[in-house]
């Protein structure tokens, strides 16, 4: 298994996906897995028709009470359904989708999720996505939702990363000891990547993301180690003459320093007066009875 190998190779993504794709970033198979999604959308709880709100996004389920009638409009069709659960009705509709026609079978459960409208008591659901009972394909679980680009949708590219999720196949090295695994109670990497993709529960998102935050801000830290060692280590700071005198620069001062200010100075004298490079932030809170200064940073 190759990471770093082209996205075109990935099954499913042709000369024109793979340019959609470039514009979000992602050349490789990695790229293509790592690419997470922005938020999620519960399709695994359906609500009873006559429960549904207005204007509310919502998964439902009833039995086609008909075929897909065909009603004709200027320069378009629109294909209408009819579904019927324990407490309601309600009309499912669709626009130029002529394939629908024979989609249904009149008796048969389907489960749709889309916007709900509700005018005059009266229940309607445009351009939902749906699925036949017993399948899950668009409903009946959580989905992710990605960022896109013009021309390639969400469910393309759901397609495209599970199809680089199972090229993976579980073989991702695991990058962290296991005594932090243990410790921190961390998913191992491979389900953590196909979990924070497609969660069962948003239970098992949370634990997903979570060990993928803590890996990011780990390796962060440990950046920022390794180059703070390396600076102390080969970079020397500006070693500055022991012959000057603070005490110059204080005696003319208009107000009088405090002990506490007084001690700060020393330790920034003793540290300028070395070659190791110095990094310090020294606070005080203009106009407070104790201290007469300024805030200023010395780095």
């Amino acid at each position: 298994m190759d990471l770093n190998k082209d996205v075109k190779y990935v099954k499913g993504v042709g000369p024109n996906r793979v340019k959609l794709l470039n514009k979000l970033g992602i050349f490789t198979l990695k790229d293509l897995i790592s690419y997470y999604p922005r938020t999620y959308e519960d399709r695994s709880k359906p609500k009873n028709i006559i429960e549904c709100i207005n204007g509310e996004e919502a998964l439902i389920e009833g039995i086609a009470c008909s075929r897909v009638s065909n009603v004709r409009l200027r320069g378009k069709t629109m294909q209408k359904l009819i579904i019927r659960d324990e407490t309601a009705s309600a009309t499912i509709t669709w626009f130029n989708q002529t394939y629908l026609k024979d989609k249904f079978n009149q008796g048969e459960k389907y489960q749709f999720y889309g916007k709900i409208s509700s005018t005059f008591g009266k229940i309607n659901m445009t351009s939902p996505v749906f699925d036949e009972e017993g399948k899950n394909n668009n409903t009946g679980k959580i989905i992710p939702i990605y960022p896109l680009t013009y021309q390639l949708s969400q469910n393309i590219l759901r397609k495209i990363i599970e199809t680089g999720l199972k090229e993976v196949n579980g073989n991702l090295q695991e990058s962290l000891p296991k005594y932090l695994l243990e410790e921190y109670k961390l998913k191992e990497i491979n389900d953590a990547i196909k979990q924070i993709h497609f969660p069962k529960d948003f239970r098992e998102f949370e634990n997903a993301r979570y060990r993928l935050v803590f890996e990011e801000l780990l390796s962060t830290q440990l950046a920022l180690l390794e180059l703070k060692n390396s600076y102390n280590t080969q970079e020397k700071g500006i070693k500055f003459s022991k012959d000057t005198k603070m005490s110059d620069v204080i005696n003319k001062l208009p107000f009088k320093l405090t002990k506490a200010q007084l001690r700060v100075i020393e330790e920034i004298d003793n540290n300028m007066e070395s070659e190791k490079s110095m990094n310090r932030l020294l606070q005080g809170d203009v106009g407070s009875r104790e201290n007469s200064s300024c805030n200023v940073c010395c780095i």
